[in-house]
């Protein structure tokens, strides 16, 4: 398995990362200030703003989201409210997390998969359900010898095209958030014209696994890793989990 080096010094470029993951999780939209995720029925219409900000003060934040139900196919409709003053925000202290490790800096590539295909993912909160995510490619990396392909599935974050690795590993639950631990990677640019089976030279840096947002809020509903993105050693990079003051929990 892979040999950690510790103390190796951690990049100017991987301190900045730090501090912004911190500023965004605590930021008025950020996962620590979700309060509330209230979905209406599948098929009827979305709740009225001014009823679902009833008791919560001017300040809090509003927003829609929506979904296909699972069970109809019907469109489904959500609103979110968010306080700074969350208890969640007020109790956190910190991520935590590994000590910077180049040696969990690995070259992998990003290979086309054959078809649009998509990969059934469990969410936390949907009782056992699965929703399929669209997965245009695989992660494929080596490690000690032995060749390993995840599941990435296609999104937006920060506005910009990313590829989302949800994955697990034998730290959750001792070490690490139960759940398994994220990584966004930059969709790679194709400079040519790709079939698939071909593949773009990628680097997957694990120290910047993160915590997902169901561990900051209980109001999220997150992706969990799918057999295929199960690995079966110790991924000690990245964050661990979320420190809260004593006493509090989610």
């Amino acid at each position: 398995m892979v040999s950690t080096d510790t103390s190796t010094a951690e990049p100017v470029t991987h301190s900045e990362w730090i501090r912004a993951r911190r500023e965004a999780v605590t930021a008025p939209q950020g996962a620590l200030s979700l309060v509330l995720t209230n979905w209406s029925p599948a098929g009827e219409p979305p709740v009225e703003e001014s009823v679902a900000r009833q008791g919560h003060p001017a300040s809090a934040l509003f927003t829609r989201l929506e979904r296909t139900d699972i069970e109809t196919g019907l469109p489904q409709h959500a609103y979110r409210i968010w306080r700074q003053d969350s208890p969640a925000n007020l109790a956190f202290e910190d991520i935590e997390r590994y000590p910077y490790d180049p040696a969990w800096v690995l070259e992998g590539r990003f290979e086309l998969v054959d078809e649009q295909r998509v990969v059934p993912f469990e969410h936390i909160r949907d009782a056992g359900a699965t929703r399929g995510l669209p997965v245009s490619g695989d992660l494929v990396f080596d490690l000690d010898g032995t060749e390993y392909r995840l599941s990435a599935f296609d999104t937006v974050y920060g506005g910009t095209a990313k590829l989302q690795l949800v994955f697990g590993d034998l730290t959750n639950g001792s070490e690490t958030y139960g759940a398994g631990r994220f990584l966004f990677l930059d969709r790679p640019a194709e400079s040519r014209d790709l079939r698939p089976g071909d593949s773009v030279a990628l680097t997957i840096d694990f120290n910047r696994a993160t915590v997902p947002p169901c561990g900051f809020s209980n109001q999220m509903n997150c992706p969990l890793p799918p057999a295929q993105n199960r690995l079966p050693f110790a991924l000690r990079a990245g964050e661990k989990r979320v420190r809260f003051a004593d006493g509090f929990s989610l």
